[in-house]
C-alpha cells in the first residue's frame, strides 16, 4: 500500500498536466521589427497673403489763403464749378504761397464777361497785408487763361485801393483787362504784390490758378457756355 501511494500521486499530478498541456501553452507571437527609413509625410501650413491691403495715410495741408468766401470764417481752398463746363466740382486745390499777406480772396468765384448784360460781372478782390505800417502799394496782376488750352493773355496791372488797417480792395470786371476781346469764357489768373513807397517789392503771392472764372455772355444778356 505504501508503494502504490506515490504512483497514485504521480498519475494524479502528471496525467492532467499532459491533457491540458497544449491549451496552457498558447503560441507565442513572433516579434516583427518595424521597417526603418520610411519617409514621414509632414503637412506644412503656408500662410496666405493678407487680404487687407495696407493703404498710405492721406495727408491734407490747409492754407491760410481764402478763395471765394462770403463770410469771415476761414475755409479750405475748395471751389465749385458750374455744370456744363466739364469741370469736377468741389476740387481741393493746392495751397498758394503768400509772402507778406494773411489772406487773399474774391467775393465771387464766377463772373460773366463785362458789358454784355449778364450778371454778376464784377467781383471784389480783398487782401490783408501782414505789415501795414510798411506797405504803401498793393498791385493786382491778372490775365485770361483758356479753359481748354495753354492760351493766355498778357498780364494787366491794377493798383488796389487802401481802405485802412492793412486791407486793400479792388472791384474787378473783365473789361479792365488787356486782350478782353480775344476771350469769351476763361479762367482769370491773378497774383498780388506789395511794395514800399519807392516801389521796392515787399511781399508777393504765387499765381492763383483755376479759382476765378469768366463765363461767356452774348450781347443782349444771354449766358454763353463754350
Amino acid at each position: 500500500m505504501k508503494r502504490k501511494l506515490p504512483l497514485i500521486i504521480f498519475f494524479v499530478l502528471f496525467l492532467p498536466a499532459c491533457a491540458l498541456g497544449p491549451s496552457l501553452s498558447p503560441a507565442t507571437p513572433t516579434a516583427t521589427e518595424a521597417p526603418t527609413n520610411i519617409p514621414t509625410e509632414t503637412n506644412t501650413l503656408t500662410p496666405e497673403p493678407s487680404k487687407t491691403p495696407v493703404l498710405p495715410t492721406k495727408t491734407f495741408t490747409l492754407t491760410p489763403t481764402l478763395i471765394g468766401y462770403k463770410t469771415a470764417t476761414p475755409s479750405p481752398l475748395v471751389t465749385e464749378t458750374p455744370s456744363g463746363l466739364g469741370f469736377a466740382p468741389n476740387t481741393l486745390l493746392p495751397p498758394v504761397q503768400m509772402e507778406g499777406f494773411s489772406y487773399v480772396n474774391t467775393s465771387l468765384q464766377e463772373i460773366y464777361k463785362a458789358k454784355r448784360g449778364c450778371e454778376p460781372f464784377v467781383t471784389r478782390v480783398n487782401v490783408q497785408v501782414t505789415k501795414p505800417d510798411q506797405v504803401k502799394y498793393v498791385l493786382l496782376f491778372i490775365r485770361f487763361k483758356s479753359f481748354q488750352t495753354d492760351r493766355e493773355s498778357r498780364w494787366t496791372q491794377i493798383k488796389m485801393t487802401n481802405v485802412g488797417g492793412g486791407r486793400f480792395i479792388h472791384d474787378l470786371s473783365t473789361d479792365q483787362m488787356l486782350e478782353d476781346e480775344f476771350f469769351e469764357s476763361s479762367w482769370l489768373e491773378y497774383q498780388i504784390v506789395s511794395t514800399l513807397e519807392d516801389g521796392t517789392k515787399l511781399g508777393g503771392t504765387d499765381i492763383f490758378s483755376e479759382r476765378l472764372k469768366m463765363l461767356g455772355c452774348r450781347p443782349g444778356g444771354e449766358p454763353y457756355t463754350p
